[in-house]
């Protein structure tokens, strides 16, 4: 039987272009699979690139303080990535929560949806605040840190974990924007918000006027109060409603039902990112382990490649609305085909990025960095990341697609052995017991991140994320 159609009015490319950064009401079950993608990918791709453009300009000037700044920076970001896989966990159930909803056409649960994943949010917040603004050395200490980033850094730990509840919601309202198809104004609330960190950023850091300069705790005052604004537009819109889904007054209450079915739901991608991050910790701590210029360089390196792969994290997070709507309307088949045209044309992207990194890594690092160290350690990470990056594009979106149809226990199973059981043993054994130094670790990386792709994709086609309920 074939799928309702929407009427056959041809547009240019600038009007859907158009349409994509305004936002659309179409109806992404019906429309045709190149159109939805288009629609929801589009303002995907330019809200993580914005998010991204903050990374790289903040590390640009947090930079200019030297090394064991921009250690402090990759430092705080290890206890971040925990902070961040339980976000980006609980995003990927209030994505599949909402779109599952929306796609059965019940704005009204997935209003109440998104309401007890906001409290859920601000409850989580509440120990890592706790730790940042009490334990904000001794996590440092914890993690190898030299005596600046202990005795001067810790400011930028504490302001970066104490506030760490834009953060969250900053993720989950962005979620359930996306599990709506209301990406356009995901997008929007990102541009302000990082806009405003962008701006700030070398003011605070570097002081202007009557603005004393902060050093690296104004990169951090930066970025809590650009993602502090762009929540409060969060909320003030999703209670003006978007194209897709509002929030009524008389909704916001809680629901522990609800809320608990969300925990519930939320685990498996809890656990699978906290699997991939923690795993990411025990690699810096390693680095650490052979000096502040290794960690920097690793830092700076990741920043680059997080920038540039942001387009195609955009097409997967498309991939994982259009997975959960389309099972949502009933429409597996159709969901698949999406997963399929999404991976090829991230395959695409990430092969000319892999050109890039490949021919052009030292004069990327040496952007961020004079220093011969870092740069030596950065462009090295980059060539060796180009190596895999065909596979690990199919692994970003089928991951995406598990996440979007509400399997998360089967990637939390999977980054389980080869994150933890391959990635970390390998490192280690590579940069510690053979003495190959961080250039040890790039590889153990290399290794794991293509054997996890090539795996996911093979579990993918057996086609058992079909049957999931959310």
């Amino acid at each position: 039987m074939s799928l309702p159609q929407e009427p056959l009015i041809k547009k240019s490319i600038w009007q859907e272009l158009k349409d994509a950064i305004k936002g659309t009401e179409a109806d992404y079950t019906k429309v045709s699979l190149n159109r939805a993608i288009f629609l929801l990918a589009v303002p995907m791709i330019l809200e993580l690139v914005m998010e991204s453009t903050f990374a790289v300009v903040d590390i640009f000037f947090v930079g200019k303080l030297g090394s064991s700044a921009v250690a402090t920076v990759g430092l705080t970001e290890t206890y971040l990535f925990l902070l961040y896989s339980v976000a980006m966990g609980l995003s990927m159930a209030v994505t599949a929560i909402i779109a599952r909803r929306i796609g059965e056409k019940n704005k009204t649960d997935a209003a109440i949806s998104a309401v007890q994943a906001i409290f859920l949010a601000l409850f989580i917040s509440i120990p890592f605040s706790l730790a940042g603004i009490f334990y904000a050395k001794d996590l440092l200490m914890l993690m190898g840190a030299d005596p600046w980033s202990v005795d001067v850094g810790y400011k930028y730990t504490q302001w970066m974990l104490g506030g760490n509840f834009v953060i969250l919601l900053l993720f989950i309202i962005n979620a359930i924007y996306r599990g709506a198809g209301d990406a356009a104004i995901a997008m929007r609330v990102l541009w302000i918000a990082n806009g405003i960190n962008i701006i700030l950023c070398p003011l605070l850091i570097n002081g202007w006027g009557f603005i004393p300069a902060m050093g690296i705790e104004g990169a951090a005052l930066a970025t809590n109060i650009g993602r502090g604004t762009g929540v409060f537009l969060q909320l003030y819109l999703l209670l003006k409603g978007g194209k897709h889904i509002r929030v009524t007054l008389a909704q916001l209450q809680l629901n522990v039902k609800l809320m608990l079915n969300m925990i519930k739901t939320s685990l498996g991608g809890i656990a699978q990112m906290l699997i991939a991050m923690t795993s990411w910790i025990f690699l810096m701590r390693i680095l650490s382990n052979i000096g502040s210029e290794a960690v920097a360089g690793a830092t700076i390196s990741i920043r680059i490649m997080m920038f540039t792969i942001m387009p195609a994290w955009g097409l997967s997070n498309a991939a994982a609305t259009l997975v959960g709507q389309n099972l949502g309307a009933n429409q597996p088949e159709r969901a698949e085909s999406t997963v399929w045209k999404i991976g090829f044309y991230n395959m695409f992207f990430l092969i000319g990025v892999s050109f890039i990194f490949y021919f052009f890594n030292i004069e990327l690092v040496s952007i961020f960095t004079q220093d011969p160290l870092v740069l030596k350690v950065g462009a090295e990470w980059l060539k060796i990341l180009s190596y895999s990056f065909f596979v690990y594009a199919w692994w970003m979106v089928t991951v995406q697609a598990f996440n979007g149809a509400g399997d998360t226990k089967t990637p939390t199973y999977i980054n389980l052995v080869f994150f933890w059981l391959i990635q970390i043993p390998l490192a280690y054994y590579l940069a510690i017991h053979l003495d190959w130094a961080e250039s040890g670790v790039f590889w153990a990386v290399f290794f794991s991140e293509t054997s996890v792709g090539l795996f996911t994709l093979w579990i993918f086609k057996k086609g058992k994320w079909k049957t999931m309920k959310v």
